[in-house]
């Protein structure tokens, strides 16, 4: 039995090897297609973050025509007509692309990945506070990526999941993910009740500290929902989504995995760091911020979990099970909305105004 299911795995990973090279191809195939039609190599700028000697530059290279983004980014008037969400799966990526990063006048040269995703960590030394970086890629109109560098003081963080957390979604029933990510006008999405004030609370009880966004979600939507977190007032903060489709050894990504890679990444890159959890009840999230409170107990301030309404939680696929027992010295917070769960960060002096 060993051996046959052995063999099972063998069969699975070539054809998820497969997929790769079929997506591979296909994706070269677009970018071939576009450059033919005269579309330029545009850098699409993500909000990155660092501290002391180092930065993460995140961002996109996709193909676009000319003029269809303003220094990397959507026009003003198409986002004032409303971006339907299949239009952020539009523009082929540059797979392997050389992106020039400037830092205070210094070049740096790095490389997307084969989704166009560039995710850079470079030396740097930058001032505490808010910065930017200069983004280029063969000669692509400079695209500005802005820049968050934590001061060494800060011993506390938030990382907030995005769907249904802080934005209404219902996912993940594949008719309405597919509805919500691809067909729903971006400024028809819905905050989560309470939840931008919560936020709010807590980036000025706790100022200077990093937030940040970690989702499941595609790296084709991180303007979409940079766009929506600023319109309804979250604190500005990076995102850390994922690339959709094979991987060598997968059909498709595992989201779970993403999430605990990048919270790994964040206990080991701010040791003296704290984090305070938000997610749902929804999906995965209390079983992922379980197995991080134990590995990493130390590196855990609170986990707050927004409990999805019955229909939510129908549409979810059902409510994950509760792990709060797994993790007896890190308090668990349980509440349907912001307002609830500011109530018990209050007991906690997590929230103090």
């Amino acid at each position: 039995m060993a051996g046959s299911r052995g063999k099972d795995a063998e069969v699975l990973e070539k054809a998820a090897h497969i997929g790769m090279r079929i997506e591979d191809r296909w994706q070269a195939f677009r970018e071939r297609r576009a450059r033919r039609r005269g579309h330029v190599a545009t850098v699409l700028p993500f909000t990155g973050y660092g501290t002391d000697g180092w930065i993460r530059v995140l961002g996109r290279v996709v193909m676009a025509p000319d003029g269809a983004f303003e220094g990397g980014k959507a026009s003003l008037q198409l986002v004032a007509d409303g971006i339907r969400g299949w239009r952020n799966f539009i523009s082929p990526p540059v797979a392997s692309a050389k992106v020039t990063v400037e830092v205070n006048g210094v070049r740096h040269e790095a490389v997307a990945d084969r989704g166009g995703v560039l995710d850079a960590r470079i030396e740097a030394e930058l001032p505490e506070g808010w910065h930017t970086v200069v983004l280029t890629c063969e000669d692509s109109e400079p695209s500005e990526a802005e820049i968050y560098i934590v001061p060494r003081d800060i011993h506390f963080g938030v990382v907030s999941d995005i769907d249904d957390t802080v934005m209404v979604t219902a996912l993940p029933r594949p008719f309405l993910a597919a509805w919500n990510t691809f067909v729903l006008d971006e400024h028809a999405r819905t905050p989560t009740p309470g939840m931008a004030v919560l936020m709010d609370r807590i980036a000025r009880g706790h100022r200077g500290s990093p937030v940040l966004y970690l989702s499941t979600g595609a790296w084709n939507v991180a303007q979409t929902l940079t766009r929506f977190l600023s319109r309804n007032m979250y604190p500005d903060g990076p995102l850390l989504l994922t690339d959709w489709g094979p991987t060598h050894d997968r059909w498709f990504r595992s989201g779970q995995q993403h999430k605990q890679s990048e919270l790994i990444r964040l206990a080991e890159e701010f040791p003296q760091v704290k984090w305070l959890l938000i997610g749902d009840d929804g999906q995965h999230d209390e079983a992922i911020y379980a197995g991080f409170a134990r590995r990493y107990p130390d590196h855990v301030a609170a986990i707050a979990i927004r409990q999805l309404s019955a229909s939510e939680a129908v549409l979810a696929g059902g409510r994950s099970a509760g792990a709060a027992g797994d993790t007896p010295n890190v308090p668990w917070i349980y509440a349907t909305d912001g307002a609830g769960i500011a109530q018990r960060l209050h007991e906690l002096g997590i929230v103090t105004d």
